[in-house]
């Protein structure tokens, strides 16, 4: 039976995938995802061909080395007033992303692509809109102390799932979709291939 894998070192993911019952492995992406936001930006790439661009090239490497597996890539882009957002590199570049996003509507799009034998066989990009709340200083560097560097692990800093769910007034769309997995649309594709039961 085929297998798949998860090319990605996301703990999310991999808990998304383990909790709904999938059996999976994990073998993380050789991309230089610098350079193909580099060039994609250039290139002004709307969000959505910019996130599955990146997902395709995370699946297609994976694939390419396990050509027997079927493989899962996955990015994420935080688009907010026209500028896309890479993860923080430091807490001070956090604390930026943050005081910008403060106040504002902001958009995560989400996508997966799986591929086999070094091609993608199946795709798909989901959006939600977040609004952060206009909260204060204080409370800005009391969130970022507590949470340390698990705000450098996500493009917009904050994990839903956790005390970053403190940093919003309102959420539109799919909740897994701001956790970075579409879920239930893959679960829908891993059925009509035979990976999960039906």
């Amino acid at each position: 039976m085929t297998m798949l894998i998860l090319a990605s070192s996301s703990g999310i993911r991999a808990r998304l995938l383990r909790e709904a019952g999938v059996q999976f492995g994990v073998r993380p992406p050789d991309v230089d995802e610098a350079s193909i936001k580099d060039v994609l930006r250039r290139d002004s790439v709307a969000p959505d061909a910019f996130a599955d661009a990146l997902a395709e090239a995370k699946a297609l490497n994976v694939s390419d080395a396990m050509s027997h597996a079927l493989v899962l890539g996955c990015d994420q882009v935080l688009l907010c007033e026209g500028r896309v957002f890479d993860k923080a590199r430091d807490p001070a570049e956090a604390r930026e992303t943050l005081a910008f996003l403060r106040g504002r509507d902001h958009q995560l799009v989400t996508s997966c692509v799986l591929a086999e034998s070094g091609k993608p066989v199946w795709r798909y990009t989901e959006h939600a809109t977040l609004r952060m709340r206009n909260f204060s200083d204080d409370f800005l560097d009391a969130y970022l102390k507590n949470e340390g560097k698990v705000v450098l692990g996500s493009v917009g800093c904050y994990q839903l799932e956790g005390r970053g769910a403190q940093l919003f007034d309102a959420i539109k769309g799919d909740f897994f979709c701001v956790l970075g997995l579409p879920l239930l649309p893959l679960l829908a594709a891993l059925r009509s291939r035979g990976l999960i039961a039906s």
